[in-house]
């Protein structure tokens, strides 16, 4: 008897980093970097400075940039198409108060990777990816110390999301290794986590493992 044809399984969901907002020593941030990078499978690393200055944002490009690229990790910057273009950058992401995804495109170019945040709503996402986006962000699924947030969706929009739409999409907000895996499950693409990572108590490299297991158990 003829086997049933089968989809191919999804490829397991990667890691993306976000920085920590305040980054006070450059040096020793880069040093949890290389050690997080070299731990585990991570896809990207976004740079995410609040309230520093042009000259900080950039400074911190320069330095983390070449830990990230080394490691053919994509480096994508936090809200700031001029800034991303002017460092280097491979993407930016983008926030819905801030540039506009076409804006980011005019200003970074057709080869640019450009993210956008969509909170819980599958109709923001929707326009975002018929406008061009190469993914969307859905969160904060968890209560979250990195940012003030007020939508917290149901994981079910990534599962529909996976289903309908074959746009990457991005789970961020509260990611740890306890619950990454079942954003992962749901039909996360991807994950982010900042926090998670950074004040680990065992270092940035355990958390990257332990983040990397829960998620190697999705087929």
């Amino acid at each position: 008897m003829a086997k049933t044809p089968t989809a191919p399984p999804r490829p397991v969901c990667r890691l993306y980093l976000i920085t920590s907002s305040m980054i006070p020593d450059l040096a020793a941030f880069a040093r949890d970097l290389e050690a997080a990078l070299d731990a585990g499978d991570v896809a990207a690393l976004q740079v995410r400075l609040k309230d520093v200055d042009d000259a900080a944002i950039l400074a911190a490009v320069a330095a983390l940039g070449p830990v990230a690229r080394s490691r053919g990790v994509a480096l994508i910057l936090n809200d700031r198409p001029d800034l991303a273009l002017r460092s280097g950058c491979d993407g930016v992401h983008v926030g819905q108060s801030d540039s506009s995804l076409a804006e980011a495109r005019r200003t970074m170019g057709p080869d640019a990777m450009i993210g956008v945040t969509c909170h819980g709503s599958r109709e923001l996402a929707m326009d975002a990816a018929e406008a061009g986006a190469d993914y969307v962000a859905f969160g904060a699924f968890f209560p979250t110390t990195t940012k003030v947030t007020t939508h917290r969706p149901d994981r079910e929009i990534l599962t529909i999301w996976q289903e309908t739409v074959e746009v990457p999409c991005v789970a961020i907000g509260g990611v740890t290794a306890a619950n990454a895996g079942g954003l992962a499950r749901a039909g996360a693409d991807f994950v982010a986590v900042s926090s998670a990572v950074w004040t680990h108590p065992g270092g940035p490299a355990t958390a990257v493992r332990e983040l990397e297991a829960a998620l190697s158990v999705v087929a």
